[in-house]
């Protein structure tokens, strides 16, 4: 008895040794699995992301007396930069323009699914779980083949885990990743772009309300001239010459006014729309002396157009996206691997189905490879590869394109300078042309008409000096815009936000301070 009791302990003491070990094994073969997976999905194919090679200049070649001119040449441009102006209602319609605009609104929905694509993406990383419960009822069957009506109810969970082996999914994910950042950029690009738009016009409409008034006192002039000439020619002094000559001016003033009022109103109607309002209800009352504060704007370096410009960035990161796709592509050369599992219970009846006896489970890998595809995958290779290096080239023209942009801007404004000394200095002349004029008349030795003819003659200086006054203001606003408006890569300021919520560069910016209270604020000579 004593013997066969011994026989049974060592029995089951192997026994369980035996199940011990065979789990054992069981373990070590699926953690060798998983570290193997885990080994295998830790690569990626594909060439990892350079940025491109640039030659990039030292300065800016029309910037020299520009900069040297400036209080602190590295200081960055605000992102309110508009205020730099001193106009309340400017700041107005920008700020309206910048909450409203539905440019704008387009740019922020285009940005907020270029997120979303990104969690798309990041979800091809890990494995899908489903769950589902059926029920049938089958009969109607005739007893000769052999069937039987009869209920049958299953609850199932699945789960299926394609690995990422190879790197695929991480290179859509870094490809979306830099995608969304380039529309990033674009987003501040359009915000930019509109703000630019908004001050250029309303310098235009203010331009216009000043050439108004000055041609409404020209038409004035023109009038009085032609009546001391028709009076003139009926008692011999004037020729009928003279009296076509002078209906001809004031026919031409009276034809460019009228142009003018045309075009103050369409700047009117394009700050509506701007600042997402019907024009119809839109108005900007008259300021016929407004005058055009022009500030400086420091320029920096030529290699922080790369952070500042929103289209050098934007192009960046699309030729980033670009080299992300040649990996992604190439990836389909491998095999890919998926894990499936599902589970369940299955029964005739619903209050026995969660029993022991009643449940299943199925387990297995799915190894494919493609074996042929008549060079489609080669193709596809091609295709990314070539997009890339049409990527890259459009970023370097993007580029060189932004350096050509600022040197315009300060080439620009370097001779509107100079051309508004030099009207300043007509202005003056003419000023004391017309004081003399006036004098000689007051004293009988010049006629009224000899006056009306020097006021003539100075309102044209004015106008002459006051249109490049406005055309420096305008080329001030490109500068700024060429520049980057004030944005840099890495701000984070177009957080997706709805369409209709405040923006980043509206929420309660400083008030506009005097232009006394800003350094580096120059006024025109003559303003």
């Amino acid at each position: 008895m004593q013997s066969f009791l011994l026989r049974s302990l060592l029995a089951s003491v192997w026994s369980r040794n035996c199940a011990m070990a065979s789990s054992f094994r069981r373990a070590i073969r699926i953690g060798s699995f998983v570290a193997s997976a885990s080994l295998l999905a830790s690569c990626m194919v594909g060439p990892d992301y350079q940025k491109p090679e640039l030659q990039i200049p030292t300065a800016f070649k029309e910037g020299v007396e520009w900069q040297r001119a400036q209080a602190n040449p590295q200081a960055a441009i605000s992102s309110t930069w508009w205020q730099m102006y001193g106009d309340s209602t400017l700041n107005g319609l920008v700020d309206q323009a910048l909450k409203a605009n539905q440019s704008i609104a387009v740019a922020e929905a285009t940005y907020r699914a270029a997120l979303a694509t990104v969690e798309v993406n990041r979800a091809g990383l890990f494995p899908t779980v489903k769950a589902g419960v059926t029920g049938s009822r089958s009969g109607g069957a005739t007893a000769a083949l052999g069937t039987a009506s009869g209920n049958a109810v299953e609850a199932t969970v699945s789960a299926s885990w394609e690995l990422d082996l190879w790197g695929q999914v991480r290179r859509q994910i870094e490809q979306a990743k830099a995608q969304a950042e380039a529309s990033d950029a674009q987003l501040a690009g359009e915000r930019i772009s509109i703000t630019a738009s908004v001050v250029t016009d309303y310098f235009e409409l203010r331009q216009a309300d000043y050439d108004l008034q000055l041609l409404a006192e020209q038409q004035d002039i023109d009038a009085k001239i032609l009546v001391m000439v028709q009076a003139g020619l009926s008692v011999g002094a004037s020729s009928t010459d003279d009296v076509l000559n002078a209906q001809a001016n004031l026919e031409l003033v009276i034809a460019v006014l009228q142009s003018t009022a045309t075009s103050r109103e369409q700047y009117e109607h394009a700050l509506a729309v701007l600042t997402g309002q019907p024009p119809e209800g839109f108005k900007v009352a008259a300021d016929p002396t407004f005058r055009f504060n022009i500030p400086a704007v420091p320029t920096g370096l030529p290699s922080e157009l790369l952070l500042r410009r929103y289209d050098v960035v934007s192009a960046e990161r699309t030729a980033a996206a670009a080299n992300a796709n040649i990996g992604a592509t190439e990836a389909a050369f491998y095999p890919s691997l998926t894990l499936s599992a599902e589970g369940g219970f299955a029964n005739t009846s619903l209050s026995h189905l969660f029993t022991a006896p009643h449940r299943f489970w199925t387990l297995g890998p799915d190894l494919a490879e493609t074996i042929f595809d008549g060079r489609l995958r080669t193709a596809n290779v091609n295709v990314a590869r070539a997009t890339y290096d049409e990527q890259v080239a459009t970023y370097r023209n993007t580029v060189l394109t932004a350096f050509q942009n600022v040197e315009d801007s300060l080439s620009s404004i370097n001779h509107l300078r100079m051309q508004a000394d030099a009207y300043s200095k007509v202005l003056d002349s003419n000023q004391r042309l017309f004081a003399s004029q006036q004098a000689q008349f007051n004293v009988g030795a010049a006629s009224q008409q000899s006056v009306l003819n020097q006021r003539l003659t100075l309102i044209q200086a004015e106008e002459n000096l006051r249109d490049t006054e406005a055309a420096l203001a305008e080329s001030n606003v490109t500068l700024v815009k060429n520049l980057g408006g004030g944005w840099q890569q890495g701000d984070g300021e177009a957080a997706a936000a709805p369409p209709s919520g405040t923006t980043s560069a509206a929420r309660a910016a400083p008030s506009p301070v005097s232009q006394a209270a800003r350094p580096g604020v120059a006024t025109l000579p003559g303003t």
